[in-house]
C-alpha cells in the first residue's frame, strides 16, 4: 500500500545572515502492507511529523519517490489526496462549530453531495460514539472526544490509507484506550493505518510492524515482537549508592554480561545477559567484591526502550 524509497527533506534556517541545514529524513526506505497498522517510533524531532507531512502531500520532498496507494506521490499528489486521511497532531476543528456541522462540510470538500455527506456524518458520529454531543460546538468536548472528532474527519471521505500523527498525544488513559479501538476499527473497516507514536507501550500492543526513526534515519525496522527477540537473554537494572560509571567498568567484561549501559540521570547500570535468574548472584558478589554499595535489583524482558537503546546508545523515554 505504501513505497517509499529514499525520501529526504532538509530545512534551512537563517540567524545573523549564517544559514542552517537541518537534515529532518535522511533517505529512508519504507514498504507497509495493505490492511497493516504500521508505526513510526521515535523521540520528538526524530523525523516522524515530517515524514507523514511528506507522504500527506502537504511537504515535497527534496529527494525520493514514494507510491501510495497505486499513485506515485510526485507525480499525482492531487489523486495521492483523494486516497489518503490525515490527522495532524495538534488536530484541525473548529471551535464555534458543532461535530456534525464538521463531517458534512469535510465530506463536501470531497465532492460528495449533500445527502451523501449528512449520512456519512451520522454514520461517522454513531461509530466514534459522538452522537450524543453531535450537534454541541466542539469548544464543550473533552480532549478525548475531540480526538476522535478529528479522526472522523481524517477518514469521511473513505480513503484507503490514514496517517495519524501522535494519535494519543495528551489524552488520559482511558481515553488512549479508547483511541486504540478507535484505530483497530479503522483497520477491520479495510483500511491501512499509519501512526507515529513516542509511547512504547502504544507502539508494542497496536502496530503490527514499526519502524524506529532516530535523526532522520531508520535504525530498525519489524514487529514489536521480533525486535525484542533481536535483544536475547534478560535485563538487569542494578540501582547503585555509589558510582554507576564505576560499577558498569567492574561488570564490563565479565563472562555472564553481554552488554552494559548506564541510563542517563540514573544511580544505576543495565546489564544485558543471557539468565537473569543465574546472573543476578554473580553480578551482586562482583559489585559487592569492589566496594560498589547495592540499591534496587530489577529484571526484566528486553522492551522496545532496549532496542531503541542498542540501536541509538540512548533511552527513548530519556529522550
Amino acid at each position: 500500500m505504501i513505497e517509499i524509497k529514499g525520501l529526504r527533506k532538509s530545512f534551512h534556517t537563517k540567524h545573523r545572515r549564517k544559514t542552517t541545514t537541518v537534515d529532518a529524513v535522511r533517505g529512508i526506505d519504507l514498504d507497509v502492507a495493505d490492511g497493516e497498522i504500521f508505526g513510526f517510533l521515535g523521540p520528538n524531532g526524530a523525523g516522524k511529523t515530517t515524514t507523514l507531512r511528506m507522504l500527506a502531500t502537504l511537504l515535497s520532498p527534496d529527494d525520493g519517490e514514494a507510491t501510495i496507494a497505486g499513485v506515485n506521490l510526485r507525480t499525482d499528489p492531487a489523486e495521492v489526496r483523494k486516497r489518503v486521511g490525515y490527522v495532524s497532531q495538534t488536530g484541525g476543528t473548529w471551535e464555534d462549530v458543532s461535530a456534525r456541522e464538521e463531517l458534512v462540510l469535510q465530506a463536501r470538500m470531497y465532492g460528495i453531495s449533500r445527502s451523501e455527506a449528512e449520512q456519512r456524518a451520522a454514520a461517522a458520529l454513531e461509530a466514534f460514539d459522538l452522537t450524543e454531543y453531535a450537534d454541541r460546538k466542539i469548544k464543550t468536548y473533552s480532549g478525548g472526544q475531540r480526538r476522535r472528532v478529528d479522526v472522523a474527519l481524517g477518514v469521511i471521505h473513505g480513503p484507503k490509507v490514514v496517517f495519524l500523527d501522535e494519535p494519543t498525544a495528551g489524552l488520559d488513559p482511558q481515553s488512549r484506550a479508547r483511541m486504540w479501538d478507535e484505530v483497530r476499527r479503522l483497520r477491520a473497516d479495510g483500511m491501512t493505518v499509519f501512526l507515529t507514536t513516542h509511547y512504547l507501550d502504544e507502539a508494542d500492543a497496536l502496530c503490527d510492524r514499526i519502524a524506529i526513526i532516530d535523526h532522520g534515519e531508520i535504525v530498525a525496522e519489524g514487529t514489536p515482537a521480533d525486535l525484542k527477540r533481536e535483544i536475547s537473554g534478560d535485563v538487569v537494572t542494578v540501582g547503585v549508592n555509589t558510582s554507576a560509571a564505576k560499577a558498569a567498568e567492574v561488570l564490563e567484561g565479565q563472562p555472564y554480561i553481554r552488554a552494559v549501559e548506564v541510563p542517563e540521570d540514573e544511580d544505576a547500570v543495565r546489564a544485558y545477559v543471557d539468565a537473569g535468574e543465574t546472573a543476578i548472584p554473580q553480578i551482586m558478589r562482583t559489585l559487592e567484591a569492589s566496594g560498589i554499595e547495592l540499591g534496587t535489583i530489577e529484571l526484566r524482558r528486553p522492551s522496545l526502550d532496549d532496542v531503541f537503546l542498542t540501536k541509538t546508545g540512548r533511552s527513548l523515554r530519556e529522550s
